[in-house]
């Protein structure tokens, strides 16, 4: 039998970046784009070989395009470490392992490089494909914890809970990540949002991936740990935006929701370094009537339209910078 599991991309809607700084966020799931994992019993366990993790390439230009899509790395390394780490939690609790193999492939359509979160979806899918396997049930809040251990234990990527949170719990999720409840818990407070309670989003992302973002220095991390106060204030009002941005989707405030995400940006303007192609990809979206923020660390944005003269704009004029514009699938 081949199981198969899913994960799909993401969007922080309002709060980031403070969810890596014990703040709040809520953030949605993005069903138009998704990572496949296909699991199934063999006599040695075998990753196999996906096309960016290969070593052979037609020219120049395509090993230069596939390391600009997938790193000198490719994929495979990100199921190493989510099994491992799987292995080892089911170690710690006690979970006893039934003595079998397995060979695991995965696919993606997330786009990749432009903050969508494709490779804890690759992680996230991977886990639920092992605990079908191995019939192990392991609690909710626990995933994201395992998968982000993961990457930045085993692989050494600077990442947060937000992404891989509602990536296990999907639809629309507020996350609080305070520091008291954290550390005693380990885990954030996680509260689900009726989706159908959204109003009319889209989602746009540069297409042109050797053009995304460009090197950026940030050291928003190294400020925050040295108390900068600045910092600790503007990540404060991020996290205020996110608790904001909550009540108003639960009481149909689409207004202040719209003005949250616009203010959302400008406040992670204060902290960090914003390159021209993304200041570009905001710049176009709110001129065309539209709010905007990042999904998340750049090379895509998500926001509110009015009407469908809005969203005619918004396809119309970013099409212009290589951007595409979806409507994203929650539910």
């Amino acid at each position: 039998m081949i199981i198969e599991s899913r994960a799909y991309a993401r969007a922080g809607l309002l709060g980031n970046p403070s969810d890596g700084y014990f703040g709040k966020t809520v953030s949605i799931i993005v069903k138009n784009f998704g990572a496949i994992i296909s699991l199934y019993q063999t006599p040695e366990l075998v990753l196999e070989e996906m096309e960016e993790d290969r070593a052979h390439f037609r020219n120049l230009y395509h090993l230069t395009n596939t390391v600009r899509q997938n790193g000198y790395y490719g994929g495979r390394r990100l199921l190493k470490a989510v099994i491992k780490r799987f292995y080892e939690y089911c170690e710690d609790n006690q979970i006893r392992l039934p003595n079998k193999n397995f060979t695991i492939r995965y696919q993606s359509s997330i786009p990749r490089q432009v903050g969508l979160a494709g490779s804890s979806a690759i992680m996230t899918a991977v886990m639920r494909a092992l605990m079908r396997f191995y019939d192990v049930e392991i609690p909710l809040e626990q995933i994201p914890n395992i998968v982000l251990a993961a990457e930045k234990e085993e692989l050494g990527i600077n990442a947060g809970l937000q992404d891989r949170v509602i990536q296990a719990y999907e639809g629309c999720v507020f996350m609080d990540f305070s520091k008291d409840y954290f550390e005693e818990h380990q885990s954030g407070k996680y509260e689900r949002i009726d989706a159908h309670l959204l109003p009319k989003l889209y989602l746009a992302y540069k297409t042109d991936l050797s053009k995304v973002s460009g090197a950026v220095f940030n050291n928003l991390k190294e400020r925050y740990e040295k108390g900068e106060a600045f910092v600790h204030q503007t990540i404060a009002e991020l996290a205020d935006v996110a608790e904001q941005g909550k009540n108003a989707i639960l009481n149909r405030d689409y207004k202040l929701l719209n003005e949250l995400i616009d203010h959302n940006f400008d406040l992670r303007c204060k902290i960090m370094n914003i390159s021209e192609s993304n200041m570009e990809l905001v710049g176009i979206a709110r001129n065309s009537g539209a709010s905007a923020k990042f999904t998340g660390s750049g090379g895509a944005i998500i926001g509110m339209y009015e009407n469908d003269d809005v969203l005619r704009k918004l396809v119309v004029n970013l099409k212009k910078i290589n951007a595409r514009v979806v409507k994203p699938y929650i539910l």
